[in-house]
């Protein structure tokens, strides 16, 4: 069955224009999220530069600006195991989700981030550093992939895509906090030169794990607890209408019916994300595990985390400041993605994003290797296609790959699959960000490839643009229930035209179903009447 409010997935549509933003509101709110995300990922880009920390945390090294290093393995260690930390906090996430639900998971996960900032802050010594890392990316990883399940799960169908790239969003804001943070505080010459930017991040926790004890559990969640009744008084929240309302009581229905479908093909495992049949799930679940896995191999990390250090050893005299304006052109392409996501789709985007990317990155390596580092006008050239580079993945597969992982899996396994996915990204996210000291470095063991590293970059995109044509289908407007019926119909390289015979027959049943509840309406007000 497709369309209509009673398959819509998210509520609501043209008919109550007056509901139309309760639900985005509070779903909106979990992309706060997304700061823990991007301003923890930004901030050891630039504390594992100052000096106090050097100082602290490294050995003396005449050679360097600041009198201070680390060794390459120190630096990858304490950049990459937060990373490590999130892989197994995303595979925490599965479970998190169907036992206590996507909305205290989120709060717990805020609990669990926050004990390992106090660690970092304390720490003296890289140990308790290390471990602190770890604990902060436990939380970081439950949150990334809760909020987009959150989010999918009870944002309006009609603008679900620019809901959920709010997280993404807000990850570049973190990113930017992170930087001017980091700028401002580099000179002091004591231990809070590096605590004051990694304490700021007690208060980030504080107002999501506040503002999400407020909002709403997740309807669908609640109906596959046997939760019928608190589902009711969700979805009334998430629409703003009674919980005996017509199309509250018509989409729980759907979500009813669509979950006992899936339950009829007995109780889900993480065997079942991988299984072959009519609905793809298998299929899903590599495409949700592998766009992560892309969106990480575009190289958009190497940039957030060694930016700083990149752009300084390519004769750059202000690192630190050309890495605040690459967190603004970050922050602000994302905003265009998060229109266009609902107006050009997500195959589109995704495709146009890819082959920017890899243009750009194929420009910055010939130029590095072409030019020698002091000349001022590679510098600028390679400051300015770095920037453009951010910018069409800021507005493409930044946010895009989370609105993917969010939409295309059966409610039955979604938390499982989503947890696999999620994971997948901080497993490449941990690769890269431990590899790249020894691909980049010019210190003895390393490959010192330095600019040449974006070679690699374009060619990963290269990959991006094959995948996305093959396995990302047009889900643009669909309802969740819809998205899981495109894939029993069809492939994703040909899912156009059957998705748009899904939204002729979502529209026909939309205006029967106005039609429907106009006529309760008025029964009702002959019988008052009456």
């Amino acid at each position: 069955m497709a369309g209509g409010p009673a398959a819509t997935g998210q509520g609501l549509g043209a008919n109550a224009p007056k509901n139309k933003f309760a639900g985005i509101l509070m779903t909106a709110f979990a992309a706060f999220g997304g700061i823990l995300f991007g301003y923890d990922t930004g901030v050891i880009s630039g504390v594992k530069e100052m000096k106090d920390w050097l100082r602290t945390f490294g050995h003396s090294d005449p050679s360097t600006a600041t009198g201070y290093a680390i060794s390459s393995s120190t630096e990858s260690l304490v950049v990459s195991i937060l990373s490590a930390g999130t892989f197994f906090g995303a595979l925490l996430a599965a479970p998190t989700a169907d036992f206590i639900g996507r909305k205290w998971g989120i709060v717990s996960a805020c609990l669990v981030f926050s004990v390992g900032v106090a660690m970092q802050t304390a720490a003296t010594a890289i140990p308790l550093f290390v471990v602190g890392r770890v604990f902060a990316g436990i939380g970081v990883g439950l949150v990334s992939c809760l909020i987009p399940m959150y989010q999918s799960e009870c944002s309006p169908k009609w603008i679900r895509g620019a809901v959920v790239s709010m997280y993404q969003w807000a990850i570049t804001i973190g990113l930017l906090l992170a930087s001017v943070i980091n700028n401002a505080t580099q000179f002091r010459d004591n231990h809070s030169a590096y605590q004051i930017p990694i304490a700021i991040q007690f208060v980030w926790a504080l107002i999501l794990a506040g503002g999400m004890s407020y909002l709403p559990e997740s309807p669908r969640w609640l109906i596959k607890r046997g939760r019928d009744a608190d589902a009711a008084r969700s979805l009334a929240r998430l629409t703003s209408l009674s919980p005996s309302d017509p199309v509250v009581e018509n989409e729980l229905d759907e979500i009813r019916a669509n979950l006992e479908a899936e339950r009829a093909l007995g109780e889900s495992s993480y065997v079942d994300c991988f299984r072959m049949g009519n609905n793809k799930i298998a299929l899903r679940t590599l495409t949700g595990i592998f766009i992560q896995a892309w969106q990480q191999l575009t190289g958009i990390n190497f940039i957030f985390y060694y930016g700083t250090t990149f752009f300084q050893n390519s004769g750059i005299r202000s690192p630190f400041l050309i890495s605040i304006a690459t967190n603004i052109v970050n922050v602000f392409m994302t905003l265009p993605g998060m229109w266009g996501v609902e107006r050009f789709g997500r195959r589109r985007l995704l495709l146009v994003g890819a082959i920017g990317m890899c243009f750009c990155e194929y420009i910055v390596a010939i130029v590095g290797v072409t030019t020698p580092v002091s000349n001022l006008a590679s510098q600028r050239v390679l400051i300015a296609f770095v920037c453009i580079y951010i910018a069409f993945f800021a507005a493409t597969w930044g946010p895009i790959a989370w609105v993917v992982t969010g939409e295309i899996f059966p409610l039955q396994v979604r938390a499982k699959a989503m947890s696999l996915s999620v994971a997948s990204n901080w497993l490449w996210n941990f690769g890269i960000g431990y590899a790249t000291p020894y691909l980049v470095n010019v210190a003895p063991g390393s490959a010192g490839l330095e600019v040449k590293v974006f070679f690699i970059w374009g060619s990963t995109c290269l990959c991006c643009i094959i995948f996305t044509y093959f396995c990302i289908p047009e889900t643009k407007g669909l309802s969740l229930e819809q998205i899981d019926i495109l894939y029993q119909h069809t492939v994703p390289w040909r899912a156009h035209k059957y998705r748009e015979q899904l939204m002729a027959e979502d529209a026909q049943q939309e205006l029967d179903a106005g039609e429907k509840i106009s006529s309760h309406h008025e029964d009702s007000a002959s019988d008052s009447k009456a």
